[in-house]
C-alpha cells in the first residue's frame, strides 16, 4: 500500500478567519481530510499574520485541485468588494 498519496501538504494560504470557517465547513460536509493552521502566535501577537496570511490549509495531494476551486469560488462569492 502506497501511504505517500495521503501525505498531507500545504495547498494554500487562507487569508483570514472567516474563510477559514467557510472552507473547514465546506471540507468537512464533503469528508475531505485537511488541516487548518494558523500563524497566529500570542508571543508575537499575530507579527506571522501579517507576513504569511492567516494560516495554510494542508491536505492530501490528490485533493488539491479540488480544495483550490473552493476557495477560489469562495474568494469570489463571499468576498467580493
Amino acid at each position: 500500500m502506497n501511504h505517500q498519496k495521503d501525505a498531507f501538504i500545504t495547498i494554500s494560504v487562507i487569508e483570514n478567519a472567516i474563510e477559514a470557517q467557510l472552507l473547514e465547513s465546506i471540507l468537512d460536509e464533503r469528508s475531505i481530510p485537511h488541516r487548518i493552521r494558523s500563524h497566529h502566535d500570542t508571543a508575537y501577537d499575530g507579527l506571522f499574520q501579517t507576513q504569511k496570511g492567516w494560516g495554510n490549509i494542508d491536505a492530501p495531494d490528490r485533493y488539491q485541485s479540488e480544495i483550490k476551486q473552493i476557495i477560489n469560488q469562495l474568494r469570489s462569492h463571499h468576498f467580493a468588494k
